[in-house]
């Protein structure tokens, strides 16, 4: 009398797991498509750098370390550097995050 009771019981069992497995197979496929490409900072830039401009410029965060700072600029102007058909500008810019986050800015802004 027991084997039916568990075998119907099994079964019920199955059929449940199997219902939630579809219902989240089907929210899983209707959300929407996420990026896989990383957001970057959208906007211009501004007269005086600060301290969070030159962070997203060179990709790190406020409080990071000298040595992190100088491997970030030496990354970011591998990528645009003037002689490697980069922009001057770019270059420029890149240079004056590095000094505002470690601590050698300017009074005057930007060169340009």
């Amino acid at each position: 009398m027991a084997t039916p009771f568990l075998a119907g019981l099994a079964v019920a069992a199955a059929a449940l797991a199997g219902r939630y497995g579809i219902q989240a197979w089907q929210t899983f496929k209707a959300r929407p498509p996420k990026p896989r490409m990383r957001k970057f900072y959208e906007g211009g830039f501004q007269p005086t750098m600060t301290k969070r401009e030159a962070a997203l410029i060179l990709g790190i965060r406020e409080n990071a370390t000298p040595d992190k700072v100088k491997e970030a600029h030496r990354r970011v102007m591998v990528a645009n550097h003037p002689d490697a058909a980069g922009s001057h500008y770019l270059a420029s810019k890149i240079n004056e995050a590095k000094d505002v986050m470690l601590g050698k800015t300017k009074s005057s802004g930007s060169a340009f």
